[in-house]
């Protein structure tokens, strides 16, 4: 068992910072270099965290640092604290650099492809003095990043409920199949679902609520087919067809910006149709400003036009 020592307080979000470095680096020197100031500093504090707990957090063995059994149960507790409070950081830094005609954009990464960057060079033609900070963000990701005000809006696919998101709907869209032509010759102009079974499929686990669209009408129509990869991004999954992996199920932007280069890469809506809804999602307390409200407008006409 570790030595108990003299307990005298609580952690400071400073002894917290240095203990998750340290805990996560495995020495004090390295700590220090990752959070930028000398050693004695991490070494002072670190000592002195031991003290206000009362718990030896780690020992010296054979030169190396070693975690005892008490770091170990609090790294449990104070990694999560540790995240909240950066969480906390990032979001009052973004609050302080925020400006007029700034618009922060986050997108699931296939609207990223052609969508997003058409919708903002047409936007900053009409309107040249905004400024955009765009990222490609998984649905799992939207609302922590909305949170943390790293974006002011977010657009994706069908995005998960959430108690403190506004929706709004922009389009709907189709899930389609990409395969090489070689795999299903005398296709039609779609391709019934059933037509899948046994087939080696890709990505079946991508998209986050789209993917478990496409799963539920698999299993609702018994359909069974054998995911020979699994993947988050339905742009890997058509690399991987491109490739001759496997067929895909991806969404129809991808679809069309997957096959346009190749011939013998073929896509296809389902029969009966998947369709999922392409939505724009804010904070219920938060909602966008005058030139982010005009973006989602002509982002909600970009989508119609290159459907069409």
């Amino acid at each position: 068992m570790a030595r108990r020592l003299p307990r005298r307080g609580p952690m400071r979000f400073r002894q917290i910072e240095v203990f998750h470095a340290v805990y996560t680096t495995g020495s004090i020197s390295a700590a220090a270099r990752v959070l930028h100031v000398s050693q004695p500093s991490v070494s002072k504090v670190l000592h002195h965290t031991e003290q206000q707990l009362g718990l030896e957090l780690f020992r010296l063995v054979r030169g190396r640092l070693v975690a005892t059994d008490e770091a170990h149960a609090l790294f449990v507790e104070a990694s999560e604290v540790f995240k909240r409070l950066t969480s906390l950081q990032r979001t009052a830094g973004n609050l302080r650099d925020q400006a007029d005609g700034r618009i922060r954009l986050a997108v699931v990464p296939s609207l990223g492809l052609h969508i997003a960057p058409l919708a903002i060079a047409h936007f900053r033609q009409r309107h040249p003095d905004t400024m955009f900070v765009v990222q490609t963000l998984h649905h799992d990701d939207l609302f922590e990043a909305l949170h943390e005000r790293t974006c002011d809006i977010a657009i994706a696919y069908d995005p998960p409920p959430h108690p403190r998101l506004k929706r709004r709907e922009l389009d709907t869209a189709e899930l389609m199949l990409m395969f090489r032509q070689a795999s299903l010759p005398d296709v039609g102009e779609r391709i019934p679902l059933a037509r899948l079974h046994g087939q080696d499929m890709i990505g079946l686990t991508v998209g986050g609520p789209v993917g478990d669209l496409f799963n539920h009408e698999l299993r609702r129509h018994d359909v069974q087919v054998r995911e020979v990869v699994s993947n988050q991004t339905f742009y890997v999954a058509a690399a991987l067809t491109r490739y001759g992996a496997g067929m895909a199920v991806v969404d129809e932007f991808t679809a069309r910006a997957g096959t346009d280069a190749d011939a013998s890469v073929l896509h296809r809506p389902f029969s009966p149709p998947i369709r999922y809804t392409i939505q724009c999602v804010h904070l219920d307390d938060r909602p966008p400003s005058k030139a982010a409200n005009q973006f989602i407008t002509l982002f909600s006409q970009v989508l119609r036009e290159s459907r069409d």
